[in-house]
């Protein structure tokens, strides 16, 4: 536990030079499990998920606007796991677990801006879908590359935007009492318990930008998929409602996964438990970002198509047959 004394004004103040996460040290053996658990989840979250952005890269069947937001959901995962997990497994082997001040500051911002932002693009991601259904023969002059491109850039601006916002915030607020972040990483809420000052107006506007970047993006993706199942409904065939329902399905399911674990974080009674609570955080964090390649693959026959010719090599052949050879 360290600190740096400075004499500011003929009186002694207490800088925070670096924090300690709490995590699970009293359940040592729990750690290890978890350890070992978090290892396998956060790899296989890694390698799906990069199979996805090189599958969008290397199929041209792939390059459509559902498969670029996908790239980008995927992406998104890995960067918002990366912030935190690497380091949360190694302070699962150590006895004492500290982050430096600047080290806390970066996987607040980073993991905030990345939850935030992937509810926007849940949201883009929908406004795909209405599109394509209800609008089709619209949809290649609707979702052109340019308007992809803005739509993504919307995503991830807000996201970071609102960290951004939150992380000003937090960090102008005086850290001159403990140093003990009880959880596993820099979580926000967790980081403000520690602030000496007054943080009311952090914690109102916390609240407020938090349902700003949830309750629009899934209003949103409700109304789509309201005049989705609309459309669908109007298909004649037994063939026509499967093929609409295969497009929206993944999306859907993982919708669902995220929207509904951040409800039962958030309304479910506060536990006795502090541990459980934490327990379900890293739940949200480490094991939904792994589901989404799963389900993509699952639910997708293109994705499973284009990992079979991957796997046959297929792919690259054809990606190695546009280069000439200079002899």
């Amino acid at each position: 536990m360290r600190r740096m004394q400075t004499e500011m004004n003929g009186a002694n103040q207490t800088v925070m030079t670096e924090f300690v996460l709490l995590g699970l040290h009293d359940h040592h053996n729990l750690e290890m499990v978890l350890f070992v658990l978090c290892l396998g989840i956060y790899s296989m979250n890694v390698l799906g998920n990069a199979l996805l952005i090189g599958l969008n890269m290397l199929d041209p069947r792939l390059h459509t606007p559902m498969y670029f937001f996908l790239s980008n959901l995927a992406l998104m995962d890995i960067s918002g796991t990366s912030s935190f997990v690497p380091l949360m497994l190694v302070h699962f082997l150590e006895t004492q677990s500290t982050i430096s001040f600047p080290g806390c500051a970066l996987q607040m911002y980073l993991t905030l801006a990345l939850g935030s932002t992937e509810c926007v693009l849940l949201a883009m991601m929908a406004c795909d879908r209405y599109v394509a259904i209800c609008q089709p023969l619209r949809y290649s002059e609707l979702m052109n590359r340019q308007t992809c491109m803005w739509m993504a850039v919307l995503s991830w601006g807000a996201g970071f935007a609102n960290s951004l916002l939150q992380s000003i915030l937090t960090w102008s607020l005086p850290f001159c009492g403990h140093n003990v972040i009880n959880h596993f990483f820099c979580e926000i809420l967790a980081v403000l318990k520690l602030a000496c000052g007054n943080i009311s107006l952090n914690a109102l506007l916390l609240t407020v930008a938090s349902a700003v970047v949830t309750l629009p993006p899934l209003l949103l993706i409700l109304l789509s998929y309201v005049f989705i199942l609309t459309a669908i409904l109007r298909v004649p065939s037994a063939a026509g409602w499967h093929k609409a329902f295969s497009t929206c399905s993944a999306h859907l399911t993982v919708v669902v996964i995220f929207y509904g674990t951040i409800s039962f974080m958030y309304s479910k009674p506060k536990a006795k438990d502090l541990n459980l609570d934490k327990l379900l955080a890293l739940f949200y964090g480490v094991v939904t970002p792994s589901l989404n390649p799963i389900i993509y693959s699952l639910r997708n026959a293109e994705v499973k198509a284009a990992t079979i010719a991957l796997l046959r090599g297929d792919l690259l052949s054809r990606k190695m047959s546009r280069f000439p050879v200079v002899l």
